[in-house]
């Protein structure tokens, strides 16, 4: 596993009332749902890299406004199709 340091200033973590463990938590997991979002990643690896099992982690994308589940209208199709 690969370490990455950040400098976070200190009103930021004063302003979202976190302490630097929970800071480090948080910014993983919203770095996680964004490479998600943008399909830079899977649900599994963003989970990975968020530190928390893929079911939690697919619960907590629609705290972040992000659709679970993923499907271009041909997979649609196909499903229906299929069914």
């Amino acid at each position: 596993m690969c370490e990455v340091t950040l400098s976070i200033p200190e009103e930021a973590l004063t302003a979202l009332r976190l302490a630097p463990a929970a800071m480090a938590d948080e910014l993983r997991l919203a770095a996680a749902v964004k490479l998600y979002e943008l399909g830079r990643l899977s649900s599994g690896v963003a989970a990975e890299l968020a530190g928390v099992p893929r079911a939690v982690f697919l619960g907590r994308l629609a705290d972040y406004g992000v659709v679970a589940l993923r499907l271009s209208e041909d997979d649609l199709r196909q499903d229906l199709q299929n069914a």
